[in-house]
């Protein structure tokens, strides 16, 4: 979707300043969302591309104004309402609701060194052969979907060659809407950055991204 979240190539956001030293979390609360939000998506009622899209949904001012981690609790809440783990007014109250049992969560404190190191693999067998090969010229499709994609927006429209393959993985943009994994190809794509930014960019610079394959057309 083309929102706030996707800000690559834009203008006037302020400079870049990176922190010296940063922590992990600036706040004890934000090392609480994160586990919050693990702990949550264990219970299997969402995927992590719709963890993702959750995110992107919230409203451009509000986007801009939250932190790092107030995106992900916005986003958790929203989460959980919508897939019945809570009720809006269990949240604004802080309270559970009467009259409804105590779900015995699934990721206890003992699992959760194995679920960490096990991680959330996406790769996937194929059925079909990649109709794409390492040395080919492609572009990618100049799409505008209403729900989530992967492929940014200023990378659109774009020419590059492909680098290497990386065998199938799921596809997020059908995963984060509950239409299934349809796993596909996915491509490291190289783009110079001329070809990106105009003839004023350096040309000796490209970027290398990760495209799916129902986002490209050969060149």
């Amino acid at each position: 979707m083309n929102g706030v979240h996707d800000m690559g190539g834009m203008h006037g956001l302020g400079p870049i300043a990176p922190e010296a030293d940063e922590p992990i979390f600036h706040e004890r609360w934000e090392a609480s969302a994160l586990a919050l939000t693990l702990a949550a998506g264990a219970w299997g009622r969402w995927t992590l591309d719709a963890s993702r899209h959750a995110r992107e949904s919230i409203p451009g001012p509000e986007y801009l104004r939250m932190s790092y981690y107030e995106k992900w609790i916005t986003a958790l809440e929203a989460l959980m309402i919508d897939t019945g783990l809570v009720t809006a007014d269990e949240v604004a109250s802080g309270a559970p609701a009467a009259g409804f049992a105590r779900a015995a969560p699934p990721l206890t404190a003992e699992r959760v060194a194995a679920a960490m190191a096990a991680g959330g693999p996406t790769d996937r067998p194929l059925g079909a052969a990649a109709r794409f090969a390492v040395g080919e010229a492609v572009r990618t499709r100049n799409i505008n979907p209403v729900g989530h994609t992967r492929l940014p927006r200023y990378a659109r429209g774009r020419t590059g060659v492909i680098t290497r393959a990386h065998g199938g993985h799921v596809f997020p943009d059908a995963n984060a809407h509950g239409r299934g994994e349809r796993p596909q190809p996915l491509y490291q794509v190289r783009i110079e950055a001329a070809e990106l930014w105009g003839p004023d960019a350096d040309a000796r610079s490209a970027i290398y991204l990760d495209v799916w394959e129902d986002y490209l057309d050969r060149a």
